[in-house]
């Protein structure tokens, strides 16, 4: 029988990473979200999972002070994925949660990721934590075709 499904994992997982405020943190949380949800076989889209990850840990690099590491979190639920970015800056990001008043500008090389994360999550957004924010995301399993038996 050839048709959809949804891999449903049994049991949950999370997983927390301090990444050092720097840009390299950006490639090293995109290979752990990937490996993630690799490992688990999990069915949350991998692609999307990896560049929203991305972009919220480039813009806790470039707009939060660097005394602090960031810090990465990963949960695998059996309807998704959620990821949240830790940042010891508590102000709220701009414009995550509502849209901006226009289109970014398509020259400026900046002004895309949280136009990108509120497109294509299911869910977004921030909330305070002891130390800061937590900004966060979130993607539902999506089907996967079933192999012939």
């Amino acid at each position: 029988m050839i048709g959809s499904s949804v891999h449903e994992p049994s049991t949950s997982a999370s997983w927390r990473v301090a990444l050092p405020h720097t840009t390299a943190a950006v490639p090293v949380a995109r290979a752990l979200v990937r490996t993630a949800l690799a490992e688990r076989q999990h069915a949350a889209d991998r692609d999307t999972a990896e560049l929203l990850t991305a972009e919220l840990v480039a813009n806790a690099v470039e707009h939060t002070s660097g005394g602090h590491p960031i810090e990465l979190v990963v949960e695998l639920l059996p309807t998704g994925c959620r990821v949240e970015v830790h940042d010891a800056d508590p102000e709220p990001p701009h414009d995550l949660t509502r849209p901006s008043r226009g289109a970014p500008d398509p020259w400026q090389e900046h002004g895309r990721g949280l136009l990108l994360i509120r497109a294509l999550s299911a869910s977004c957004g921030h909330r305070p934590t002891s130390s800061g924010k937590a900004v966060w995301f979130r993607l539902p399993a999506v089907p996967r075709p079933r192999r012939p038996d």
